[in-house]
């Protein structure tokens, strides 16, 4: 295929980002060659949260198959690119296609927002349907919940394990959020404070304490011993209310867990 990158598509993002792109873009297209389908930037590179020096510039690959030769290549040079935070998924056009079915909230976090870079656009078939992502978004929602409680008791409930929890935490957390606002046919390509903002408001909560935890992701803040405990608190009982409320809702809207 003929490598191009579509400029046009890419005068929103930073000077930096663009150029890092453009040579990344040349390097695939070098290594992969005619088993390459798409190449694609998604997550906060494509969106409107996108941090310089911070934020993962995440890529899927999309190949008409994958073979342990090239991809040796790849390997070849992953380091390099991962120092500057290019953090590339590969996939076969139908193994792309099967994660919608399989992995509904995966896919349409990936899906949305998204830059194709070159190929053809992957994400044409039509949004997942609203039950399925929600019900995936709640399965999310309680792992999440499950295993921030696991984490903190295997860091002993230290400080340093909770400042390290907390931002992993809300990380995992932001795409079940987008899926719940996608389910309900809401727009993307917001920030992230607008997605909390957005799920908070009809669920009836308060979760102010995610706006400081993603600040605390953010290097914006940094609780010391007395607070960061109280923070975790705080976090973990929003995060339960969230996932309680939700629920409630989603059995009411989408029959989810309704045994229907």
């Amino acid at each position: 295929m003929t490598i191009l990158l579509r400029d046009s598509t890419l005068a929103s993002l930073p000077d930096d980002l663009r150029a890092l792109l453009r040579r990344y873009v040349k390097q695939i297209g070098g290594i992969f060659g005619e088993e390459l389908s798409a190449i694609v930037l998604y997550g906060s590179g494509a969106g409107p949260d996108y941090l310089p020096d911070r934020s993962n510039v995440n890529v899927l690959i999309v190949l008409a198959r994958q073979s342990p030769e090239t991809l040796r290549r790849y390997a070849a040079l992953h380091r390099n690119w991962q120092k500057e935070q290019v953090i590339p998924l590969f996939l076969t056009v139908e193994e792309l296609r099967a994660t919608r079915d399989r992995f509904p909230l995966e896919y349409q976090d990936m899906a949305e927002p998204h830059l194709v870079l070159a190929g053809d656009d992957p994400f044409t078939e039509p949004m997942v349907e609203a039950r399925v992502l929600a019900e995936a978004c709640l399965r999310e929602l309680r792992g999440q919940l499950v295993r921030l409680r696991q984490r903190f008791v295997e860091g002993g409930g230290s400080v340093e394990a909770v400042l390290i929890l907390l931002p992993l935490s809300l990380t995992a957390t932001l795409p079940a959020l987008r899926g719940l606002l996608q389910a309900q046919g809401r727009p993307m390509c917001r920030t992230t404070e607008t997605v909390i903002h957005d799920v908070q408001a009809p669920l009836g909560l308060d979760l102010g304490v995610f706006h400081e935890v993603l600040q605390l992701k953010r290097g914006r803040i940094g609780p010391g011993p007395a607070e960061a405990p109280r923070l975790y608190d705080r976090y973990v009982t929003a995060l339960e209310a969230l996932v309680e409320r939700a629920e409630a809702v989603a059995k009411v809207k989408w029959s989810v867990g309704s045994g229907q």
